[in-house]
C-alpha cells in the first residue's frame, strides 16, 4: 500500500526508494554500465506484476541501439533487446 501523500508518480517512485524496493538511479545505471556500457539515451520506470522495472535504452559504440528491463531492485536485467540503428 502508499502512504496517503504519495499523490504524484514522484512520490510514489520516492517512497519505493526509501522503503528499498528501487535503487537510485546513479546506483542502478553504474551496475548496469559494468555489463553494458554505452550512453543511456532513454530511461522509464514501470510498476509491472508488483514490481518496479527500468526500460533503458543505450547507444552502444559502433551505433548499436541496446534496450533492457532491468529490475529496479537489484538491477538484474530482465530482458535484453538488440538493435542496428
Amino acid at each position: 500500500p502508499w502512504p496517503v501523500h504519495a499523490d504524484t508518480d514522484h512520490d510514489r517512485v520516492r517512497a519505493a526508494m526509501l522503503a528499498g524496493e528501487i535503487l537510485p538511479l546513479p546506483a542502478l545505471l553504474e551496475r548496469v554500465a559494468r555489463e553494458h556500457p554505452g550512453h543511456v539515451l532513454e530511461v522509464e520506470l514501470e510498476r509491472e506484476h508488483g514490481r518496479w522495472i527500468y526500460e533503458l535504452k543505450i547507444l552502444q559504440a559502433g551505433g548499436g541501439l541496446l534496450k533492457l528491463e532491468v529490475d529496479a531492485k537489484d538491477a538484474a536485467v530482465l530482458k535484453r533487446q538488440a538493435a542496428r540503428l
